[in-house]
């Protein structure tokens, strides 16, 4: 991280990345003095970053004990799910002819990047590309207010996709096909038949667990 940046910023990114990527999951307790250790900086920035990420909804600050990462519930998760594909099918159904098929050719692309990092077991390689994949659906509509309010959902959606991790390396290939099929029906303008493969594709990735508080706990 950049050295003018902030240090109560640079611990607010540090420890909102560790909590999207499952790196203290939900359940996890977190202490000031051992975070401020592990950053390398004193608790107050430490402090200022738990109370931002306690606004955001990540975790619960309990006075003197420390910070519980409560990540996204399953009633969270399910209300994400069903507001990409709101936002996802109603960009694709606006979308111009010639935007479509721009952003077609730029996404089967991805799909392709896509493919080598599963083919690496690369990760957050993917999971970096199929958030940029998706957004590009978005984009599609044309409407800068549908992109910004998408793009609120990004950290949700980003933690659900770490915490299906295990699940994405091993539908690879049905995922990739998933993905393709998309490009496809957007390139083709046929918006019914975009939403009926988003819905399903979004309900395998995503929906089987929520790596709430929850799941964390069994």
């Amino acid at each position: 991280m950049s050295a003018g940046v902030p240090a109560g910023e640079r611990a607010y990114r540090a420890l909102r990345d560790r909590i999207l990527e499952g790196v203290d999951p939900p359940g996890t307790m977190l202490g000031e003095a051992a975070l401020a250790a592990d950053l390398g900086m004193s608790r107050t920035p430490v402090r200022v970053a738990l109370a931002r990420l306690q606004d955001e909804g990540w975790i619960v600050v309990y006075p003197k004990r420390g910070a519980l990462v409560t990540g996204v519930s399953p009633a969270v998760a399910a209300e994400l799910a069903d507001a990409r594909f709101v936002l996802e099918s109603t960009a694709v159904d606006r979308a111009s002819p010639q935007l479509r098929e721009t952003l077609a050719a730029r996404l089967a692309e991805s799909v392709e990047g896509q493919r080598e990092a599963f083919r690496r077991q690369d990760l957050r390689g993917f999971i970096d590309l199929t958030l940029r994949f998706h957004h590009g659906f978005v984009e599609a509509g044309g409407s800068s207010v549908l992109v910004e309010l998408y793009e609120r959902l990004a950290d949700r959606h980003r933690f659900l996709l770490f915490a299906a991790g295990d699940r994405l390396l091993a539908r690879c290939e049905e995922i990739i096909a998933e993905h393709q099929a998309l490009v496809e029906h957007l390139r083709a303008g046929d918006a019914p038949a975009f939403a009926t493969a988003l819905r399903a594709h979004i309900s395998q990735v995503t929906g089987e667990r929520s790596g709430g508080t929850e799941d964390a706990h069994g």
